[in-house]
């Protein structure tokens, strides 16, 4: 008994570790929840838009081909007037405008596929990474990150966002974005996102920050990768309803008039 004891001690030791490190890496910058929604076929096919035309300039989606967007209401000839740049067939995958030996020069090395990004970071990694770019005069690009510490990718979608600015301690005013806190040497600090220069889908109105637009915007950019990560999902689900519907009423009932039929002569 006491063996087994120190047994569950020891699982509810680890599931406690396994709780802890989400939480503790995800310190800098808590995570907001995306709006994942893979049935919403109008969602997928803006955020198809927005890939196309913000992320396949540098971002390649090899595991992807066009041709597969029809599943979301497209016609191949929609595809071809709206969302291929790069490509002259429909049926090739989404490879990328920018040659790799350009990425190098100007990024440092090649941006990574997207092809099953939403399945590595996750949803809600992605969601919160897109809305927390701020201007940094020391990073190369002008721009760094307070999900991506030092991230060597610019902000793409600045024009629609606007300028943020990275507020630490005291506040300083402004149009407050974001806040969370941080430990440093057994103390917390308050770090803000603010936002310094309304962008196309923002506003500042009597100093608040009305981001909505932009992040439905983004929303819908973090559905269609999470689609994209796995495009057979909703079709899965439902052959595995299918299959439960089947084990319900049909078997459930064979098995009930078998049991009746092998147990008769015992009653």
């Amino acid at each position: 008994m006491k063996k087994i004891s120190q047994f569950l001690l020891g699982l509810l030791s680890i599931a406690g570790v396994a709780v802890a490190l989400p939480a503790a890496a995800n310190e800098g910058a808590a995570l907001d929840r995306a709006p994942v929604n893979v049935r919403d076929v109008e969602s997928l096919q803006r955020g198809a838009q927005t890939f196309a035309n913000y992320c396949l300039s540098c971002h390649g989606a090899q595991a992807m081909r066009y041709n597969r967007l029809t599943d979301l209401g497209l016609s191949e000839q929609q595809i071809k007037d709206n969302l291929m740049f790069a490509s002259d067939k429909v049926g090739e995958v989404m490879k990328v405008s920018m040659q790799s030996k350009d990425a190098k020069t100007w990024l440092g090395a090649p941006p990574p596929d997207l092809s099953l990004i939403a399945r590595s970071r996750g949803a809600d990694w992605l969601y919160t990474y897109m809305r927390s770019f701020y201007r940094d005069s020391s990073r190369p690009t002008g721009w760094n990150n307070a999900v991506f510490d030092k991230v060597g990718m610019p902000h793409v979608l600045w024009q629609l966002q606007g300028d943020l600015e990275l507020q630490t301690g005291e506040a300083k005013g402004g149009a407050v974005v974001r806040s969370w806190e941080v430990a440093e040497s057994g103390k917390h600090e308050e770090h803000r996102l603010v936002l310094t220069r309304a962008g196309d889908l923002t506003r500042l109105v009597d100093g608040k920050a009305n981001t909505l637009d932009y992040d439905r915007k983004v929303g819908d950019l973090v559905n269609y990768l999470v689609w994209m990560g796995e495009p057979s999902q909703v079709l899965r689900e439902r052959i595995g309803y299918g299959v439960l519907l089947f084990l319900v009423f049909l078997l459930l009932p064979l098995v009930y008039f078998l049991k009746q039929e092998y147990w008769k002569e015992v009653h």
